[in-house]
């Protein structure tokens, strides 16, 4: 479904702990994503690839946020794009559990 989350981000004292690349197992998928992990949520996006190369060999004039990580950084300039796999998760009701690798 289509949802207007521009303000999510907007937050002026809102601070971004930590952000990263992670499978996730979905029933009988991996699918690729990337989170974004704030000091009040947490957010999980859905990495996808743009099949159109922006105008030009030139990917280096795609203007690119500076306090994104390199990797980020480089899968945007590649066309990548990221987009919000579902509601941002309240760290207060958010549960860890350690699992042990397959």
């Amino acid at each position: 479904r289509e949802n207007r989350s521009e303000n999510i981000l907007s937050s002026a004292n809102r601070l971004l702990l930590h952000e990263g690349r992670l499978m996730l197992a979905e029933s009988t998928r991996l699918l690729d994503v990337y989170l974004f992990l704030f000091e009040d949520f947490l957010l999980i996006t859905k990495i996808k690839r743009n099949k159109k190369k922006y105008g030009g060999s030139d990917t280096s004039l795609i203007p690119v946020c500076p306090s994104l990580t390199p990797e980020l950084q480089s899968f945007i300039r590649e066309g990548g794009f990221c987009t919000v796999l579902d509601q941002p998760i309240p760290l207060d009701r958010l549960i860890l559990k350690n699992v042990e690798p397959m």
